[in-house]
């Protein structure tokens, strides 16, 4: 994906849901969701048993959030990606982003097939901040 489709994907976006949201603050599961908040975007944690995640309520999976999701931000090992990406095609998620260093060619299989936007092995804070991306 370039910079220009990046860029709109961004704009567009207003709810990410972050599965694998991590309680502790020195993960960058928790660093990155919480970038997000401050540049405007509304997260959404989603975590097994946490009822918070950075100040926010967090869900225990993806069917339980009741309300519409944009991107599904994951941050959990390849192995899970493909269940998790099913589970953002249901809740009508509209792209999936796999952060830095994970890679599924089954999890992007099942995005293509659901005609999803789908993203891997990149930072989603990173080019938010690189492309100036705020919703304030």
């Amino acid at each position: 994906m370039n910079d220009t489709e990046l860029h709109n994907l961004l704009e567009t976006t207003t709810t990410i849901a972050v599965v694998g949201c991590s309680t502790h603050p020195d993960k960058a599961a928790h660093r990155i969701p919480l970038q997000l908040k401050a540049a405007g975007f509304h997260i959404i944690p989603v975590h097994p048993t946490a009822k918070e995640v950075i100040g926010e309520r967090a869900y225990p999976r993806l069917a339980n959030i009741p309300e519409p999701i944009d991107l599904v931000d994951i941050f959990r090992p390849a192995p899970e990606c493909a269940g998790i990406v099913r589970q953002a095609v249901a809740t009508g998620a509209t792209a999936v982003w796999l952060q830095l260093g994970i890679y599924s060619e089954e999890a992007r299989q099942v995005a293509e097939a659901a005609g999803i936007t789908y993203i891997e092995d990149r930072c989603l804070g990173v080019d938010v901040a690189r492309l100036g991306i705020t919703k304030h």
